[in-house]
């Protein structure tokens, strides 16, 4: 009993049942806990760039194989492009056997104002993707430092401090974790107190269809991605459980990556290749959100009974395939993604978007779930292949998943270290 009681994956499902309870019973309370949950999420993502920096300047320098950083970025971006082009296309087959759409009365549905994402269509440019995405920025400037330190012959006094700052940032997370529960019970208070579980209700069958087909692409194709080097995709979700509730409960990817970062890290990959696969992952390996782009523009077609042709679906997907790498670069990107792709192929109503406007918050949980779990997968996937993954870390991590998840973190990070180096 005293385990459950100090188990943070306890802790985190029981604040997001009482925040769906708050939110229910007591709708305006639930909306005014939505401070919890992006006061925790600010919080973590204060961690997200200096954890990047450290991670990633630490693996070049320790790496020392210049060309083998460029080989293993070039192999993470193609990748990518294979995988969330597969993305895509299950999203739209999917979307194409079940028809969500059919039968959707637009009349009796909840609308929004949309004008705010149609403008921002207008305003989109690569460059100022690249600008606004500070993750993007530390990702370059690690690069280039991690290169040019890994040439001073001083290195050794550098990597000392800089492991030293590594140290004790991953710490001092460790503390803010412990307040994890908070932050989910306040967004789904706020969640289901703003928008209500009535809400669901009439696009019922394109949540239901948008969460079987991200569970499907986890299971089957990143399944099999992980099976080429035999590890279960089971024991990688059992093992990372904490942060997926987390997600759940806060519907931000961005509040559990500084965790499964360093849980890649103990359970075998390498320093270096997490370092530039997971943020860069996080800008262009936005699975679920590609998934989620492919579904609603099929679903918009089919509500306002737009046929579309063989030529204009895969106009779709080469649209989404560009359009979509840069979601993760815009506030409300995927409305803005949604509005750019309606927008180029000129057949279905912009207007559409106001459907999806009351139960995006609800399907944001999964595609933020299942773009952290594709992008563990890509990590997990790049170290085996490039030599760069310990097996016996992993069977110590997946065997002890509970060491990962004690709240009394402090004692335990120094034991779980010193036993996986």
């Amino acid at each position: 009993m005293k385990k459950l009681f100090t188990n943070l994956t306890f802790w985190v499902l029981t604040a997001i049942t009482c925040g769906a309870l708050l939110g229910h019973y007591y709708p305006q309370k639930g909306i005014e806990m939505e401070f919890l949950g992006k006061g925790f999420i600010q919080v973590v993502k204060i961690f997200i760039n200096p954890i990047i920096f450290l991670t990633i300047t630490l693996g070049i320098i320790g790496m020392g194989d210049l060309k083998k950083v460029g080989k293993v970025g070039a192999k993470a971006l193609l990748y990518f492009e294979v995988v969330t082009t597969l993305a895509l296309i299950v999203g739209v087959v999917i979307a194409n056997v079940i028809r969500p759409g059919d039968g959707v009365v637009t009349a009796n549905l909840q609308k929004g104002d949309i004008s705010v994402y149609a403008n921002k269509v207008q305003d989109f440019s690569w460059l100022q993707f690249f600008l606004d995405n500070v993750t993007l920025q530390v990702l370059l400037v690690s690069l280039v430092l991690g290169t040019v330190l890994s040439k001073y012959s001083g290195k050794d006094k550098i990597i000392h401090w800089l492991g030293f700052a590594s140290k004790y940032v991953f710490k001092a997370l460790h503390w803010v974790m412990i307040f994890a529960p908070i932050g989910a019970f306040g967004g789904m208070a706020f969640t289901i107190g703003k928008y209500g579980i009535a809400t669901l209700l009439p696009l019922g069958k394109l949540m239901v269809t948008v969460y079987a087909t991200m569970a499907i692409f986890i299971f089957g194709i990143l399944g099999l991605i992980l099976r080429t080097y035999k590890i279960n995709i089971w024991s990688f979700l059992k093992y990372i459980r904490e942060e997926l509730l987390i997600v759940l409960g806060t519907s931000s990817s961005e509040a559990a990556l500084p965790s499964v970062m360093e849980k890649l890290e103990r359970m075998g990959c390498s320093k270096p290749v997490v370092g530039l696969v997971v943020p860069a992952g996080y800008s262009f390996n936005l699975d679920g959100t590609t998934i989620y782009l492919s579904m609603a523009t099929i679903f918009l077609a089919q509500v306002f009974d737009v046929h579309l042709t063989m030529g204009q679906i895969l106009s779709v997907i080469g649209i989404l395939m560009v359009t979509s790498k840069g979601a993760a670069g815009v506030t409300g990107s995927g409305f803005v993604v949604l509005a750019s792709t309606l927008t180029a192929i000129k057949v279905i109503p912009l207007e559409g978007l106001a459907l999806l406007l009351g139960v995006d918050r609800f399907m944001s949980e999964a595609r933020a779930i299942t773009n952290i779990i594709g992008n563990g997968v890509a990590t997990i996937w790049l170290a085996n292949n490039e030599k760069e993954f310990d097996r016996e870390k992993m069977h110590y991590a997946f065997a002890n998943v509970r060491e990962t998840e004690n709240i009394v973190t402090d004692n335990l990070t120094d034991v779980t270290q010193q036993k996986l180096s």
